[in-house]
């Protein structure tokens, strides 16, 4: 495999992780999807932050943490840079001031990507993000979804009338028929809730909501099975909120939630997903000012190397060697 065909990482024997340029995964930096497979992206926003904002730092720390990634993964054995053209698309265009604006311009870089042919997976910013990724793109039939998340973020409005924050882009999405909610898999759901009735509105689109108390019940390998039976072989899109783990292991959140799922959990819930069609997927609401440590940044970048080895070795690429 050669460079020119296959971009590689730097190597950390050569460039020590401490140097050079800051990129998701130490990846060539690309100004066109055109050119790959699958788009590594930033998406700096956190306007739709209802409690502790910072999200939008989210990115540039991932990508810092990121150079403890190394190429191959160790239980699957796959090197997806030596299977499919990745790189670093570099970061969505946001306006801090204005949030309708920054959904339009995000929505409009993330369908660029969809007509360039890549796949990309996302760094955030804050849940809101993934509404426009899904405007930019879903271009003909609803699609199904995967959540990650301690919040089933299909509210409807907060402060008033206001229909555009990080607890309602899935409620959004079916509006506007970008997901099918008889395929929406919601898991790792828990805390309090404002009102009894906070959950009806996803039940009666048909959404699947499971608690992380029958995530602890029935174990990972019985939950997943179940997710990937009602997502089918239909494209679907993957959002990892990384308030589903517990704060013990990723406190750099806006909303964080006790009891959540282990990182090791997680990780075997997505290394799970390579079966599935996964047209897009996004990491959200790291936030680093609240992370002294960078430890959630670095689960926030581990994931999304699962989310590559899940997508590089799975039906979209399954010819690839």
């Amino acid at each position: 495999m050669t460079d020119a065909k296959y971009p590689q990482p730097l190597d950390a024997a050569l460039t020590p992780r401490f140097a050079g340029l800051s990129t998701f995964m130490r990846l060539p930096v690309f100004s066109s999807a055109a050119e790959l497979d699958v788009a590594l992206v930033g998406v700096p926003f956190d306007g739709g932050t209802t409690n502790r904002p910072g999200a939008r730092h989210g990115p540039r720390e991932i990508r810092n943490q990121s150079s403890l990634i190394r190429r191959t993964h160790h239980e699957s054995g796959i090197s997806p840079y030596d299977r499919i053209r990745v790189g670093d698309l570099g970061d969505a265009p946001v306006n801090p001031i204005d949030l309708l604006d920054s959904l339009s311009r995000i929505e409009g870089f993330f369908r660029e990507i969809a007509a360039q042919g890549a796949i990309p997976i996302s760094a955030g910013g804050d849940h809101l993000m993934t509404l426009p990724i899904l405007r930019g793109l879903v271009k003909t039939a609803p699609v199904g979804l995967i959540q990650f998340d301690a919040h089933s973020d299909t509210n409807d409005t907060y402060f008033g009338n206001n229909p555009y924050t990080h607890g309602s882009p899935f409620r959004r999405a079916i509006e506007e028929g970008l997901l099918d909610g008889r395929r929406i898999v919601q898991i790792g759901i828990r805390g309090s809730i404002y009102h009894p009735t906070d959950f009806d509105y996803a039940r009666s689109q048909g959404i699947r909501i499971i608690f992380v108390e029958e995530v602890e019940a029935r174990g990972v390998d019985a939950v997943m099975a179940e997710a990937c039976a009602i997502l089918g072989e239909g494209p679907i899109y993957v959002t990892f909120d990384i308030d589903c783990l517990d704060p013990s292991f990723a406190v750099g959140t806006g909303t964080p939630e006790i009891g959540g799922l282990t990182t090791r959990e997680a990780q075997r819930m997505l290394r799970l997903l390579h079966p599935l069609h996964i047209t897009g997927a996004d990491v959200v609401e790291v936030s680093p000012p609240f992370d002294p440590s960078g430890l959630t940044a670095l689960t926030g970048a581990t994931m999304m190397f699962e989310l590559l080895c899940a997508i590089a070795g799975g039906p979209a690429f399954s010819g690839r060697a």
